[in-house]
């Protein structure tokens, strides 16, 4: 993966527990963010696809087009 450097500030508190950990696990401090960036980036995305239901769970249109796509795949099956 290609690596570009980039310059930031974070308030004094996480860099010190950032310090701490990279020191306890031996492990470089751009592995540890890289590694909570990861993390976090796959939370947003689990909560905007819980959202996305929650919105379509609102939604009259969407609610009848699944019920009725439910109801031609019970046909197909009882066709089998």
């Amino acid at each position: 993966m290609k690596t570009i450097n980039y310059t930031s500030s974070l308030p004094a508190d996480i860099l010190e527990k950032l310090d701490s950990y990279a020191q306890q696990f031996k492990t470089p401090k751009n592995r540890i963010i890289e590694k909570a960036l990861l993390a976090y980036f796959d939370n947003l995305k689990r909560a905007e696809y819980a959202y996305s239901f929650k919105r379509a769970a609102g939604d009259n249109e969407i609610r009848l087009l699944a019920e009725e796509g439910f109801e031609e795949y019970l046909k197909i099956l009882d066709a089998e």
